[in-house]
């Protein structure tokens, strides 16, 4: 298989057909983000040759006689194939309608029971295909993409560098919406910086409640000295957020959601992981948060991230 680097994927996916369509990302300018950087490029599209050469292997893995014949002899049944791809790399969606449209057929020549496709989009992406390429792409199979809009306030958005506003997200959501194409939410706690937890927090959930995600995943800001916010820190243009202040944004986030959602913090930089639908969870999640704050000190959360030695 083809794969380029470290290789990202939402926890829910565990289960679908990772397959490297692009590697980098187009914009490269979140400050926050040191995930591309090892890369010797910004952003690369893979040949249609090494996407239909990955296909291949993997049918051969679920398929070829010796794998069968080792199933046999272990009385297992013969796999039956991922029912799901993801098209690996920091935006795919980015691609030409056209060119996911061929992705698509792909996949579907090689894995005719794969129902659905994923990749992860920024809400830019979205604005360069019209409303009709967005239908196709449904129609193709494209379903529960990721797009980390990592928060709903506009000022942290312009000062992280994320290219887009909290309008762009609810413009951009409603035309998936209107296509048929379902889509998660990344969000990332600490980004509006120490003070700003809660009121960040309340001004993305007045965004994200006039949206329809099915899930929206929490993370938390881990600011490496690598990035480019570490330098803003330096300079002394932004303070970053306590450990403490952090759990108090999420709560306060789970607090204001009132749209029907999974919420979920299941990625390592999370200190406490934890997942449940809303609204009926809320008590339960919020229950939780307040045992953390309560029983950890801003030290020993502290320990939790500085021990971190990647994402």
């Amino acid at each position: 298989m083809h794969f380029t680097g470290t290789i990202w994927r939402p926890p829910y996916e565990s289960g679908s057909l990772l397959l490297e369509v692009t590697a980098g990302c187009t914009h490269h300018r979140c400050k926050f983000c040191t995930l591309y950087d090892g890369l010797p490029f910004p952003f690369r599209m893979s040949p249609l040759e090494d996407i239909e050469a990955d296909l291949q292997e993997a049918q051969l893995y679920q398929t070829g006689p010796l794998e069968r014949l080792s199933l046999r002899m272990q009385g297992l049944d013969a796999p039956q194939g991922p029912r799901r791809a993801f098209l690996v790399g920091a935006n795919p969606f980015v691609l030409k309608a056209e060119r996911l449209g061929r992705i698509a057929e792909l996949v579907r020549t090689y894995f005719p029971q794969s129902g659905s496709i994923g990749c992860f989009a920024r809400i830019t992406d979205i604005a360069l295909k019209t409303d009709q390429e967005l239908v196709r792409l449904a129609q193709a199979g494209y379903d529960g993409i990721t797009i980390g809009v990592e928060t709903g306030d506009g000022d942290a958005l312009a000062f992280m560098d994320k290219g887009y506003a909290p309008e762009d997200i609810l413009i951009q959501t409603r035309r998936l919406d209107e296509a048929g194409i379902g889509y998660h939410f990344f969000y990332l706690a600490g980004i509006a910086g120490a003070g700003r937890g809660r009121e960040s927090a309340a001004r993305s959930a007045e965004v994200f409640n006039q949206t329809h995600p099915r899930r929206i995943g929490s993370s938390m800001l881990t600011v490496f000295p690598e990035s480019r916010l570490y330098q803003e820190i330096l300079a002394g243009n932004w303070t970053e957020a306590g450990e403490r202040e952090k759990l108090e944004e999420v709560r306060t986030l789970v607090e204001k959601l009132d749209i029907p959602v999974i919420f979920a913090a299941l990625g390592a930089s999370n200190a406490v992981n934890m997942e449940g639908r809303l609204p009926e969870a809320r008590n339960v999640l919020i229950s939780l948060l307040n045992g953390v704050i309560s029983r950890y000190s801003e030290s020993d959360l502290r320990r939790y991230r500085e021990q971190l030695p990647h994402l």
